[in-house]
């Protein structure tokens, strides 16, 4: 293998266990001490890989220097630099993709207003409906109109656990794995996740990479482990060989 081991890593799901409240999500104990030692070891490139706006991401992960940085499923990037701020690459709309985004937002939230417990989150490139806390019946329905809502705007929804996103921008977590593959020049490539949207990223994957799925559900990923801990345990056996 020539060139550095590089692993990518989603949050939610993965690194950290789903919670009421997004803001309060931290990695587990354990997927912490995996993470941290991953980042000290030689050769390694890790990259956190998320859903979230990088803003966000940066504030519930607290990355340590030399993270790459994915966030809203790839229209964000950055790098942790070594006195802690993020070297950040701007997202730039065009007045089309602006007019979407906005006309997005009000769809978005016309369909929260009517099921108790959905809520909207806006980033840079994409509005995003989260359903967690509804029923499921409403969780269905919300999620049944906003793939609808997004998709006569010409935006391609993502339908992940409890959340439905539209991005303006054509992006996915597979387009970003590769782009950090050649950025880094990984000879291989380790990638764990938990949702469907991680799928993209399984889908990038060559022989001698790596996929890991983080809980049920069908996958790509040739690899599966029940959650966070035993995700921090397979990484650590990983990197000790």
């Amino acid at each position: 293998m020539t060139g550095p081991l590089l692993i990518g890593l989603d949050f939610d799901g993965t690194l950290a266990p789903f919670v009421e409240n997004p803001s309060e999500s931290r990695m587990t104990q354990a997927a912490r001490a995996a993470y941290v030692q991953a980042c000290t070891a030689p050769d390694v490139a890790v990259a956190l890989i998320s859903g979230r706006d990088l803003e966000n991401l940066v504030s519930v992960a607290q990355p340590l220097p030399g993270t790459y940085l994915v966030g809203s499923h790839g229209a964000e990037s950055g790098r942790v630099l070594e006195d802690g701020t993020v070297e950040e690459h701007l997202v730039h709309l065009s007045p089309q993709q602006a007019a979407q985004l906005e006309a997005l937002q009000g769809g978005f939230t016309q369909i929260a207003e009517q099921y108790p417990g959905a809520w909207v989150q806006e980033k840079p490139a994409a509005i995003v409906l989260h359903t967690r806390p509804c029923s499921e019946e409403d969780d269905a329905d919300a999620t049944a109109a906003a793939v609808s809502a997004a998709t006569d705007l010409g935006v391609p929804p993502m339908v992940g656990k409890k959340v439905v996103e539209a991005s303006v921008i054509e992006t996915n977590k597979g387009i970003a794995l590769t782009a950090l593959r050649e950025l880094t020049g990984a000879g291989r490539v380790v990638f764990a996740g938990d949702d469907v949207t991680d799928e993209t990223a399984f889908a990038v994957l060559q022989p001698g990479d790596l996929g890991i799925k983080v809980g049920s559900g069908p996958t790509l990923a040739t690899r599966r482990v029940s959650d966070a801990n035993a995700l921090a345990a397979e990484l650590a056996a990983l990197l000790t060989r």
